[in-house]
Formats: structure tokens, C-alpha cells, sequence
């Protein structure tokens, strides 16, 4: 039997670059289903789509309005296709509503680990018994992302302090990560991964759901096996909206993700 994430981002072709697919109700957060399970919907239908690119190297996407558990389907257009990569347009719809638009670009990553270069530095967490797990989430946080249930985190513990009324401010959380199946990362699981974290406005005393409206990851190198290390950094909070910087390395301590979104501040009180 398939791991649970790969059967519930499964798609099944339905002719003229269009895809079926059932989203599953145990990614809810807030008012819809997270965004980054949603990519990961669409990144596996643009990669069926493309045999011999079957990885995501950027894909940007603009939230159009909250998508629910049950039927959808993605339809891909094909852009243009190259030797070496491919560009791409997908929608996600459900009916006559449109979720999500996105453009992405697809090649293949299985060489990207060769002559890698970075002046960034890895994600600084202590050991992971030393960590503090998502089990221990408040209440009204399981209440609105029951989404946590399908993830292990083991977050900082100088980053936990929102749990207990007590937020840093600094507008920065991290953890180790993994999906409780044991599916171990790939890329089209990164699209997901980038936004599995509680939203960062946690950490400067807002709590709720912050919707995304605009979504770009970039995904670098395939993941080797095991734990990923996440860490998500806001700088601005202006006109209701916050950005969300992302980055995910792999236990070989590669960046193998990063990414940018905006988003609306939670509504006081939700």
C-alpha cells in the first residue's frame, strides 16, 4: 500500500491536459486546504504531464479563492518545451471556481547535486530530543490546522514561546520535519514542505489562519533521505500583509528549498 501523501495527491488523466483529482479533507487549515498540499497537487499533474521533466524547479502561484476537500481538476497547459526544461501554466478548479493559478518551469534534478555552491548558512537546530514536537501545539491551533496531524515537527525551543502567550517577536520559527508515514522528501513533496510550518505571524502574537495570496518556490536539489530542517523569517508587516521567507535543507545539508510568499494578516480574534 502507498504512502498517504502520494494517494492524496494522486491525479488521474482526463484528456486535453486535464487531470482528476480528489482532495483530501485531513489538509484543512483555517477557512480552506493548505496551499502547499494544493502545489503539490499541481506539481504532480504537471509532472505527469511531462515525461522526462518530472521535477519542479520554480513555480509560482496566486491563491484565488479557499479550496475544498472533494472533487477538482488541474488543467495544464504547456507552454513551451525545450531540451531542458519545460514552461508551464495550471489551474486548480473545482467546478466554475478557479483556486488557484500557477506557472511553473520543470526539468529534471537527478545531476543538480553536482557543482552546488552556496555562501548561506544551514539552519541552526539543536538535536532533535532536544526539540519540542507539534504534539504540544495549544489546542486552538490543532483547532485550526488539523493538517498537523499528517507532519513530525520538532521545533527550537527559543521559538516555541507563542504556545505559551509568550512569542519572541522576532518573527522567525523552525523545526526538523518529516511526514509521520515515513515518506521520505522529494521534490514534489517540497512544495508542500515550504508551507507546513505554522504561519510566522505566530511568533509576533497574532494567531489564526493567515490566508496566502501569493506563493513562488524555487526547489534546488532533490532531497536526500531523512529529516529536513525548515525555517520560516518574516522582515515586514505592512498593510495587513506579511512576507514568509522559507528555507529547507536536507540531512546531507544541502538548501534544497526556498521560497516567498505573501500573505494577509490573521483576522484579530479568528
Amino acid at each position: 500500500m502507498g504512502h498517504e501523501f502520494d494517494l492524496q495527491i494522486q491525479v488521474d488523466a482526463a484528456g486535453d491536459g486535464r487531470y482528476r483529482a480528489d482532495l483530501a479533507d485531513g489538509w484543512r487549515v483555517g477557512g480552506g486546504l493548505n496551499g502547499g498540499y494544493l502545489l503539490s497537487v499541481i506539481g504532480n499533474a504537471i509532472s505527469t504531464a511531462l515525461p522526462g521533466k518530472p521535477d519542479p524547479i520554480t513555480m509560482s502561484a496566486y491563491f484565488l479563492s479557499p479550496a475544498a476537500p472533494g472533487p477538482a481538476t488541474v488543467e495544464v497547459d504547456v507552454r513551451r518545451e525545450g531540451g531542458r526544461v519545460a514552461t508551464v501554466a495550471a489551474d486548480l478548479r473545482q467546478g466554475d471556481a478557479a483556486r488557484i493559478t500557477t506557472l511553473a518551469t520543470y526539468g529534471d534534478l537527478s545531476g543538480a547535486d553536482t557543482g552546488v555552491r552556496t555562501t548561506a548558512a544551514e539552519i541552526d537546530l539543536p538535536p532533535l530530543e532536544e526539540c519540542v514536537s507539534n504534539d504540544f501545539a495549544p489546542p486552538e491551533v490543532k483547532k485550526m490546522a488539523p493538517l498537523m496531524d499528517r507532519f513530525d515537527m520538532r521545533f527550537h525551543p527559543d521559538q516555541v514561546g507563542w504556545a505559551v502567550g509568550a512569542p519572541s517577536g522576532r518573527g522567525e520559527l523552525s523545526a526538523w520535519f518529516r511526514l509521520v508515514d515515513g515518506r521520505e522528501p522529494d521534490p514534489i513533496g517540497l512544495l508542500m514542505v515550504v508551507d507546513a510550518l505554522p504561519p510566522v505571524t505566530l511568533d509576533l502574537g497574532q494567531m489564526g489562519w493567515a490566508p496566502t495570496m501569493e506563493l513562488t518556490v524555487h526547489v534546488r536539489a532533490r532531497p536526500a533521505p531523512g529529516w529536513l530542517k525548515v525555517r520560516h523569517v518574516t522582515r515586514n508587516v505592512a498593510g495587513g500583509m506579511f512576507e514568509e521567507d522559507c528555507e529547507v535543507w536536507d540531512s546531507a545539508g544541502r538548501l534544497v528549498a526556498q521560497s516567498r510568499q505573501l500573505a494577509l494578516l490573521p483576522r484579530t480574534g479568528s
